[in-house]
């Protein structure tokens, strides 16, 4: 039986496996991929120390750096399932492997909301993001859509001003969703055009995106527009299904944790990173988030 179980090679599992082997925790991490959302992005330029990067070099030098401690790593699986069992708990993956441990730590991530339209996929990373706190820089003097106009569509457009040359606002509604004050901050704004009842339809490109289709649901008419860039804002997912059943959620279907611990609502059981219920999620808050995991269960181990 392992002391420690690490779910997810993000950059919070990949943090939490680092501190774990130094502090000399028998540990094991499963993953099925690294880099976390930020794989397909294709210039991070805010992940500290490192100026600029694609997502998949910083990935790759993530799993590097986990490969060159004492932790046993099982990637290209999932963790599935989690049940306790006596002196801990017992996850079963994808390709049906099972690992027992003491105690838990679940890195696992979320996954965004897609669209779910012709050309979403084709140019993730070449002019479709989902993190305007990482890409808005990208798009200085470009022209940018966001689709979504709740909170975090809202909040994309912030970031975006200060770089973009034009933005447009989609909405599928009659009203923007978003608090009043950031409502009123974009409104007031001459570079952000608001489309009321509209949906996308396909986002177009060439190499790079270069355009969007739409429907005006007013009079039901495909509309064509030029720009250079999609954020899709339409929320995300957490990935809880390993222990949704054990750990309580939020309405949002986030992991409740301490905030000072990570320690969730069942003793032996820490979470980090966007699958919690933290406000901010950023790479360098998982990261960090998940070291102070790490030095919690080291405590806890060592106190017994």
């Amino acid at each position: 039986m392992q002391d420690l179980l690490i779910l997810g090679g993000g950059p919070a599992g990949v943090a939490a496996g680092v501190y774990a082997a130094r502090k000399k925790i028998k540990s094991i991490l499963v993953t099925d991929s690294f880099g976390g959302q930020s794989l397909v992005s294709a210039d991070v330029q805010n992940w500290i120390g490192v100026k600029s990067a694609s997502g998949y070099d910083l990935a790759k030098k993530m799993e590097e750096h986990l490969r060159a401690q004492d932790i046993e790593i099982i990637a290209n699986d999932l963790g599935l399932r989690t049940e306790k069992i006596r002196g801990g708990f017992r996850v079963t993956t994808k390709k049906g492997k099972t690992i027992d441990a003491k105690n838990l730590l679940i890195t696992t991530g979320s996954r965004r909301k897609k669209l779910g339209i012709p050309g979403e996929a084709e140019y993730d990373g070449k002019g479709v993001a989902y993190c305007s706190t990482c890409d808005a820089p990208i798009f200085k003097d470009k022209k940018v859509a966001v689709i979504g106009a709740g909170n975090a569509g809202l909040e994309a457009i912030l970031d975006l001003l200060p770089y973009a040359k034009e933005i447009y606002l989609f909405e599928r509604g009659e009203a923007l969703k978003g608090d009043m004050i950031t409502q009123e901050k974009i409104k007031n704004d001459p570079r952000v055009k608001i489309y009321l009842r509209a949906i996308p339809l396909e986002i177009k490109g060439d190499k790079l995106v270069n355009g969007l289709r739409y429907r005006n649901l007013a009079d039901d008419s495909s509309v064509e527009m030029q720009l250079d860039g999609v954020f899709v804002e339409i929320g995300s997912i957490p990935n809880t299904d390993p222990v949704k059943d054990l750990v309580k959620l939020n309405e949002f279907g986030e992991i409740i944790i301490n905030h000072k611990t990570q320690r969730t609502s069942k003793a032996g059981i820490w979470a980090a990173g966007d699958v919690t219920d933290v406000l901010y999620k950023q790479n360098n808050i998982s990261m960090g988030d998940a070291v102070k995991a790490v030095l919690n269960i080291y405590d806890n181990i060592n106190k017994k």
